[in-house]
């Protein structure tokens, strides 16, 4: 069992091994190749034919139609070049055989039998190898018995020599360890904010000078950009539901069938809580009026939770009888009972009166208007569309469109950030993206039952406004930068008083973070804030960490090593050794792959490649 195990892990490293090699042997260049017609390429020895490579492209083929559920043909996926990938797989492959054969490395016919034999493609229905059936998979696949087994004699060749290159590497403890370190160190520090209220002086008042600079310095803050100028007609129900008319009598039946939302009897919110008798209900009551226990407490005792007691909303027909005349008849008392229930003598809980309402069906008439106004309104609009299909189709404009039906006229200067009127639906948005001024206008739905149909008049290269149609945006701009700067250089004065001998709370009101890692982010701080923090070298270093809005002056308190002994410390630890030990195999592989290129050499044969890729429909 435990050979057999063996030889199934060495599949596994086969797979490991060409992804390897694939790495290591891809950046390197194709020569020619001068041998037989129906060898596409060599490394060293080892062939690679016509029939192995038209088998990878038509088995990679069919694995992307399985992944992805669509038709895949060979068009596409030379495009993306599968067709490389493909053949540098057969490469390394080949590459790696020619390396084994070169050692002797080699596996008798009995390992290769217990290896085909393990294959589940190739069991029958009592689930063990069947011959038949081995037989039948190969000819479905193009191959012969003898190709397979000879492929995995090659196979499992591989899988000793990646275990003679690879096996046994492991990460240097100290390696890890020092990431472990550095990722698991955290800081303690105390800030002091600087805002608009600790300036010394008001911020200034921008003079017309002030804002033509700023306006000259930062163009790329005020450039608008680029827009597409859309002409449009649309119709929705909201523009003709107005001049719909309602039938009274479907108003009242609508009103009908929902009374019992418009009429509401009186309710309470209650807990019920049962008890096996009536003296252990008359019992729990007692002790609640004489301050001994109280409801939540009875509740917990019975091992139940405060969900599993509540009733939710109840009217008078949801109870019993006696239960439904000692809770409606009482208004203020808190705790009911006891009083016989569906399930036994309970204790209720008022947690709310809930007074009997009614909405009339004028008061509601307003509402149930609107509803069925804007189901005949979308009746209307689905009516309206063949005819206005066919006045787009005869060659109508938009303008004309919009002049002989009930649809409104409108352009926009659209762009990714427009949100008002039309270009709230989606589905006009997509439009508006995706139309070329070549493009005839064609009738499209909205998400409420409405059409549309839009014709692109130009696009709008990314514009610069004059100032005088951004000097409100162009002011606000400056006051944000004036404020930045000046808490920044309130912030660097009280920096120097630090240096002074002053100390942080001497300067004003201070806050603490503790524990503070590298990769947080600290609500109301820059983003920058942890990193800077992880600069500062030593206890009572100072920053300052400059804002929008404010200033912070930083102080380092404490560096806290890592807490080696934390579980998720070792979690990471065993993580980054399994990363280390991975990279070391890749990086040594590719070594290996590169040295077995340069030994053996690589070549193709372009005239066969273009064959089979000629076989492909």
């Amino acid at each position: 069992m435990a050979r057999a195990a063996a030889k199934k892990a060495s599949n596994v490293f086969v797979w490991i091994l060409m992804g390897l090699l694939f790495i290591a042997l891809a950046g390197f260049g194709i020569g020619s190749f001068s041998g037989g017609a129906s060898q596409v390429g060599a490394v060293g020895d080892v062939e690679i034919t016509a029939e192995d490579y038209f088998r990878a492209l038509n088995n990679e083929i069919t694995a992307q139609i399985a992944q992805t559920g669509e038709p895949v043909n060979f068009a596409s996926l030379r495009a993306r070049g599968i067709d490389q990938q493909v053949l540098a797989g057969l490469v390394a492959r080949a590459a790696l055989s020619n390396e084994a054969a070169q050692m002797g490395i080699s596996v008798g016919d009995e390992e290769v039998a217990r290896q085909i034999q393990q294959i589940s493609a190739f069991q029958g229905t009592a689930g063990v190898f069947d011959r038949e059936t081995y037989e039948f998979v190969l000819q479905q696949q193009g191959a012969s018995p003898r190709e397979f087994e000879a492929d995995t004699r090659e196979d499992v060749s591989r899988a000793i020599l990646q275990s003679a290159v690879i096996g046994g590497l492991s990460a240097p403890d100290l390696f890890a360890e020092a990431i472990v370190a550095y990722q698991g160190e955290t800081r303690d520090f105390t800030r002091l904010t600087v805002t608009r209220n600790e300036l010394t002086e008001p911020l200034p008042e921008p003079t017309d000078e002030d804002l033509a600079a700023y306006y000259d310095e930062n163009p790329q803050r005020f450039t608008r950009p680029e827009a597409r100028a859309i002409t449009y007609a649309w119709i929705i129900p909201a523009q003709i539901m107005d001049g719909v008319d309602v039938d009274e009598d479907a108003l009242r039946d609508l009103y009908n069938d929902r009374a019992s939302l418009y009429i509401q009897p009186e309710r309470r919110l209650l807990e019920r809580l049962v008890f096996g008798t009536e003296d252990d209900a008359q019992a729990a009551y007692d002790a609640i009026a004489a301050g001994e226990t109280d409801f939540d407490t009875l509740v917990e005792d019975r091992d139940l939770t405060l969900d599993d007691v509540d009733l939710g909303e109840v009217s008078r027909i949801d109870l019993g009888a006696e239960a439904a005349e000692a809770i409606f008849a009482d208004d203020e008392s808190e705790i009911i009972g006891p009083v016989q229930s569906n399930l036994g003598p309970a204790l209720f809980r008022v947690n709310a009166v809930l007074e009997a309402s009614e909405v009339s069906f004028e008061e509601a008439r307003g509402e149930l208007r609107e509803e069925l106004a804007d189901e005949a309104a979308r009746r209307a609009i689905d009516d309206m569309r063949e005819a206005m299909d066919d006045m787009l189709a005869e060659g109508l404009t938009l303008e004309e469109l919009a002049d002989q039906t009930e649809m409104d006229l409108g352009t926009i200067e659209y762009t990714a950030t427009s949100e008002d009127g039309i270009a709230g639906y989606d589905a006009f948005r997509d439009a508006a993206e995706a139309v070329e001024e070549r493009d005839f206008p064609e009738l499209m739905e909205l998400s409420d039952g409405g059409l549309f149909a839009l014709r692109l008049d130009e696009i709008i290269p990314p514009t610069l406004p004059p100032l005088a149609d951004v000097e409100d945006e162009v002011t606000e701009a400056w006051e944000q930068s004036a404020l930045r700067d000046a808490v920044a250089a309130r912030a660097q004065e009280l920096v120097g008083q630090l240096a002074q001998g002053a100390t942080l709370e001497d300067l004003g009101d201070t806050a603490e973070e503790r524990l503070i890692r590298r990769q947080d982010l600290l609500p109301d701080l820059p983003p920058t804030t942890a990193p800077q923090v992880f600069q500062l070298a030593s206890e009572g270093d100072v920053v300052m960490i400059p804002g929008a809005q404010a200033a912070h002056i930083v102080r380092l308190d404490a560096i806290n090593a890592a807490a080696r002994d934390a579980p998720d410390t070792s979690i990471l630890l065993t993580i980054l050794e399994q990363t280390i030990t991975q990279s070391m195999a890749t990086d040594i592989f590719e070594a290996y792959g590169q040295a077995a290129q340069a030994d053996a050499g690589i070549s193709t044969n372009s005239g066969v490649i273009n064959s089979v890729h000629a076989a492909f429909p």
